[in-house]
């Protein structure tokens, strides 16, 4: 008889375990409770009987649970407020326009129609990204040339219109079968940088503006985002990866601060705060990945991303950690963690309240990522 209570008591350990923690190793978005496991296992050990160890596991759940809705509960969802879609129009002189405007508008007719931007960071292009939006309802990033006239152009919100009738309600398929073949490659000097979407984004030469269409591979590959770059700033940028400056990191962390919130925003979640006491520590990761040639959640003393977070004193009831490396800008980091279920499943969980972003360089001027999603 003691020999069938200890199987019973293992099935139901492992049952019971992997219904509340097996999401979090099934898939590569890192996500944790604080304390959940390692209590939990104590509990466990502690335990005489199966049915004290079913109780305790059911009152921790509970508890859990109740933390959750207390703290959502208590809140009110900071875009409450309904924003009017837009009337999108066929565009005039370019094949696609985002939120009515196309490469070569003015600046003071742009920002006639969509007021000052929210944020203005430097890119990869060695210009600002203007960030316009409504608390993330309406989200787009203009890039202006010299004579502020608008040369690059980003949305990840269906703002899209074309001559070519094509939306955010078309596929990769009807992409493809509308548009002229995507282009390979982008020479800069004697190197041609090939381009490989992986069925994730396609890049077509239109109206000499590179045109990158993204596609939700979870959504039948329908479009999620759309970038359009004038060539001639395409090719101010002069190799794959941009220079590094402090201007460039700062820039690429609010870039993805923002994509990450316009996402939320776009699945109707709240918008989440930027939480300055961990930037130390995402950004530290970045640099110890990017310095000693590894990329993972444990680092080198086989810290986790918990332990890194309690070691510099970050508060944190849950958290979670997104990581990024290889891509050229925030745009394309975002929108790779996007296509990824264990990195979506961080983006788009509404337990979160929190972000920060980290980047870091390494001495080959590839930029790596570091996510923290928190809730207090």
């Amino acid at each position: 008889m003691a020999k069938l209570k200890g199987i019973i008591f293992i099935i139901l350990f492992a049952v019971v375990f992997w219904h509340f923690y097996g999401d979090s190793f099934k898939e590569d978005g890192l996500e944790a409770t604080v304390h959940e496991v390692r209590e939990d296992i104590v509990s466990f050990k502690e335990s005489a009987f199966v049915t004290n160890t079913v109780n305790s596991i059911k009152q921790g759940y509970e508890f859990v649970t109740d933390l959750f809705t207390d703290k959502i509960d208590s809140t009110a969802p900071s875009n409450e407020v309904k924003i009017e879609k837009p009337n999108l129009n066929k565009p005039v002189e370019q094949t696609f326009s985002i939120y009515n405007i196309e490469i070569g508008d003015e600046r003071k007719t742009v920002e006639s129609q969509l007021g000052k931007p929210q944020r203005a960071s430097k890119n990869e292009y060695g210009v600002e990204w203007m960030a316009y939006h409504k608390n993330y309802h309406n989200f787009m990033m203009i890039a202006y040339d010299k004579n502020d006239k608008v040369a690059g152009l980003y949305t990840n919100q269906p703002l899209l219109s074309s001559t070519e009738e094509l939306s955010f309600d078309n596929t990769m398929e009807e992409v493809l079968n509308t548009l002229d073949q995507p282009v390979s490659g982008i020479k800069k000097g004697s190197i041609n940088y090939l381009i490989e979407g992986k069925e994730e984004y396609d890049t077509f030469l239109i109206d000499n503006n590179y045109v990158t269409i993204f596609y939700d591979v979870h959504e039948n590959h329908t479009i999620t985002a759309v970038q359009i770059i004038n060539k001639q700033l395409e090719m101010q940028k002069p190799a794959y990866f941009a220079e590094p400056s402090k201007e460039l990191k700062k820039g690429l962390e609010y870039q993805l601060f923002d994509l990450t919130n316009a996402a939320r925003v776009e699945n109707d979640l709240k918008p989440l705060t930027w939480e300055e006491s961990a930037l130390s520590t995402v950004r530290d990761h970045s640099q110890d990945m990017a310095e000693n040639n590894y990329f993972g959640h444990t680092n080198l003393d086989q810290q986790s991303p918990f332990d890194r977070l309690q070691e510099d004193g970050v508060a944190f009831r849950i958290a979670g950690e997104n990581l990024a490396t290889g891509q050229s800008s925030s745009i394309y980091a975002h929108e790779g963690l996007m296509n990824s279920l264990g990195h979506r499943k961080n983006i788009l969980k509404k337990e979160f309240e929190l972000l920060t972003v980290g980047v870091a360089f390494n001495n080959e001027n590839q930029p790596f990522y570091t996510e923290n999603f928190i809730t207090k």
